[in-house]
């Protein structure tokens, strides 16, 4: 209780926090604005049989709004799509590649193609969502109350609109709320599925469904998932770092021992996001295309299937190895620590203590891909393999644990600049400012 007063007493940290949760408001009410033209019930009876499949993550991520067919049906993965790209595209375009050198100005112009390429993305697979729903029925009943093009074409603006004002409010919650949007509107849908999760798992046991023993199981793994979460989230490698004595001005700045911290996972939740949006390509391709080898492909990234969770791996492993590399040059830090005189005991200062940091990232890097791979993977194998249905496990509590941790971190950072103690313990607390660091 302390701690919520202290960040009642700062005006800046109350105002950003009272703003980011009055937005991700406006987005759960958002959610349950329907869009025209769709049979409810029939939807949800549709939607119900999908629970295990590529469309049951599709809903996850929406937070609920695919299976309501709301006007945030397509969520913000259209969005996360265009950073992709462009993020890939960068390693590729010099054009791209001298903007993100330029700083802030650079990435502003970056974002603002990605925004323009969210559009595009949009309007595809809202085409192709209508076009997939206008093909499906249940129990006889078509899903669409009127099939034709003009259904296509009012979907596809309402949910293009709706996704548009989704990256806005995921932007001004980044500029001028607390944490970063994007991961906290996914989080909010998450975390808002949670309770009628618990419903129903409920209701299966109580229909004998499922016995005690195997909700115990459940719990069980949901806590000891979550607990290896936050201990690779945490878990760092501490390169020592010392500098020599050197003279500022008229004054001799003696020479201090400190330390580099790389985290194991310093990609964040963002390879397991990256992989599932690309993962429902092949599906939103499929949905209107008439193509054989494209629909050949969509069957084989069947939701369970040995190359779905191959490929998953793969690309979990890819993106935290690629992020990892846009976020952190070695180079640029050996250079860094070159010029104020700093130097890892033992390594020539400069190209051999860049190519040492760049070795140690490599493992560290790898250890966190396969991490996340295990704890994104497991969940999907124990619900197609084992039969087990349930909701709490793998990317979901990923996502929920890693975007609270570093939402706390920005909120900790808040209250320790203006001298109050933070939400954690003081050993806590410098685990998070060596994160930060």
């Amino acid at each position: 209780m302390a701690q919520i007063a202290n960040m009642a007493r700062i005006p800046e940290l109350r105002k950003r926090i009272l703003f980011a949760l009055g937005l991700l408001a406006v987005y759960r009410l958002g959610v349950h604005v329907p869009t025209p033209g769709i049979d409810t019930v029939a939807l949800k009876q549709f939607f119900d049989t999908q629970a295990n499949t590529i469309l049951g993550v599709l809903n996850l991520f929406s937070g609920g709004a695919l299976s309501r067919f709301s006007i945030f049906a397509l969520g913000i993965m259209p969005y996360i799509s265009a950073s992709i790209i462009f993020q890939l595209l960068t390693v590729v375009f010099p054009y791209l590649e001298k903007l993100n050198k330029e700083g802030e100005q650079g990435r502003k112009k970056i974002q603002q193609y990605s925004r323009y390429l969210t559009i595009v993305l949009a309007i595809v697979q809202g085409f192709g969502i209508a076009t997939f729903l206008q093909n499906q029925n249940t129990q006889g009943h078509s899903l669409v109350l009127e099939p034709g093009l003009w259904f296509k074409i009012q979907t596809v603006i309402t949910l293009t609109c709706g996704t548009t004002f989704l990256m806005w409010l995921g932007e001004q919650i980044t500029e001028r709320g607390i944490g970063n949007g994007i991961s906290l509107i996914i989080f909010a849908g998450i975390v808002a599925g949670f309770p009628s999760a618990i419903s129903s798992t409920m209701e299966l046991v109580r229909a004998n469904q499922m016995s005690p023993l195997m909700l115990l199981v459940l719990v069980i793994f949901m806590l000891v998932v979550t607990y290896f979460i936050v201990f690779f989230e945490q878990a760092q490698r501490r390169i020592p770092v010392q500098y020599a004595k050197r003279v500022v001005g008229r004054k001799m700045m003696q020479g201090q021992s400190t330390y580099l911290p790389l985290k194991i996972n310093m990609a964040g939740v963002i390879p397991p996001i990256f992989a599932s949006s690309l993962l429902t390509f092949p599906a939103t391709l499929a949905s209107f295309s008439q193509m054989e080898w494209v629909r050949r492909i969509s069957d084989s990234l069947n939701y369970g299937g040995w190359i779905f969770n191959t490929v998953q791996v793969l690309l979990i492993v890819f993106f935290a190895y690629f992020y990892t590399a846009v976020q952190f040059n070695p180079d640029d830090v050996a250079e860094n620590m070159k010029k104020y005189g700093g130097y890892v005991p033992g390594i020539r200062p400069g190209k051999n203590t860049s190519e040492y940091i760049e070795k140690v990232l490599e493992r560290l890097t790898l250890i966190g891909g396969v991490y996340l791979a295990v704890i994104c993977t497991v969940p999907v194998l124990m619900q197609t393999k084992a039969g087990v249905s349930f909701y709490f496990g793998g990317t979901s509590l990923l996502i929920v644990v890693g975007v609270a941790l570093d939402t706390m971190a920005q909120i900790e950072a808040h209250l320790m600049n203006h001298h109050y103690d933070g939400f954690l313990s003081s050993r806590s607390s410098r685990k998070l400012k060596a994160r930060r660091g």
